[in-house]
């Protein structure tokens, strides 16, 4: 079944180039999908979209096949949601907050609530006004999880915790859900949760998506070449090729990414040329480098 579905998205703030410029995808149930960019790039605008807070300018954007705008209601019941810069009501106990929530959602699960608290020593007495940031970012993501949505959408859902609270979280509260068959999109700056978690990345720059591939094949299927700039191919001779994905100039260098395997690329291009396989980190710092 398709959760998500994209087709050909476009979406500006004001005139000048789109925050999303043709982006087309489909999520299907039970993946777990990290999205991948820099800031500015459109990853909270492409979230905003599938919560109904945002609409598209062009194209269609479905949710469980529903408009999320005028479906709005029966949407959101399905889906949980952190923004990066959520806020909670300030007045109200840790406690009120997890019952206002309960009775939202009649799928809401008190004992996994209760589990997520306790591993996360939530205060359950203290308003949310006297917690700190990262308490306060637990309180909401226990809130979007213990309802056990069938879409669960993270933008940045790590932000304000601290390494060991992020893993902690990450991996009881998100695996759990992928182990039950929930879809999961989450955006995050932090690569290591992207390929701990996530079975698929879309890394999006520019407003389109540049990359939608699996993680294994990923970190099997790009490659980084590096010629003398002036010798051998151009710098547009590379951008010709249909594997080339960017190539950026530095220290009297060409630096071009490939979307194929390292062997294969020496053989074109000769022993003499330095091929690495980049990891996931590597490959987003040339990536968003090197664009053209």
């Amino acid at each position: 079944m398709k959760v998500l579905e994209f087709k050909d998205v476009h979406r500006a703030y004001g005139r000048g180039r789109d925050v999303l410029d043709g982006v087309s995808f489909t999520v299907e149930a039970g993946e777990v999908v990290g999205l991948l960019g820099r800031n500015g790039a459109g990853k909270t605008t492409l979230l905003r979209i599938v919560m109904g807070m945002l609409a598209a300018r062009e194209g269609e954007a479905r949710v469980f096949g529903l408009d999320p705008r005028r479906d709005a209601v029966s949407v959101k019941r399905r889906i949980g949601y952190v923004a990066e810069d959520q806020q909670l009501p300030p007045f109200l106990k840790v406690r009120d907050v997890l019952e206002l929530h309960s009775g939202l959602f009649p799928d809401w699960d008190e004992a996994l609530a209760a589990d997520l608290s306790g591993r996360f020593d939530l205060p359950l007495g203290a308003r949310i006004s006297t917690l700190s940031k990262g308490q306060a970012r637990q309180v909401a993501l226990l809130c979007a999880v213990a309802h056990r949505p069938e879409l669960l959408v993270l933008d940045e859902p790590a932000g304000g915790l601290d390494p060991a609270a992020r893993r902690l979280f990450l991996e009881t509260s998100i695996r759990h859900l992928s182990d039950t068959g929930s879809t999961i999109l989450f955006s995050s700056h932090h690569m290591t949760d992207v390929e701990r978690l996530a079975g698929r990345l879309m890394m999006i720059h520019e407003g389109q998506i540049w990359i939608d591939s699996d993680v294994d094949s990923i970190r099997e299927g790009y490659c980084l070449a590096v010629l003398p700039a002036g010798e051998g191919p151009s710098r547009a001779d590379l951008l010709g090729r249909s594997d080339c994905l960017c190539v950026r100039e530095r220290d009297g260098q060409l630096r071009a990414v490939f979307e194929a395997a390292a062997d294969g690329i020496r053989l074109d291009l000769g022993a003499e040329v330095p091929v690495t396989v980049l990891d996931l980190e590597e490959m987003f710092i040339e990536l968003v480098g090197g664009a053209s």
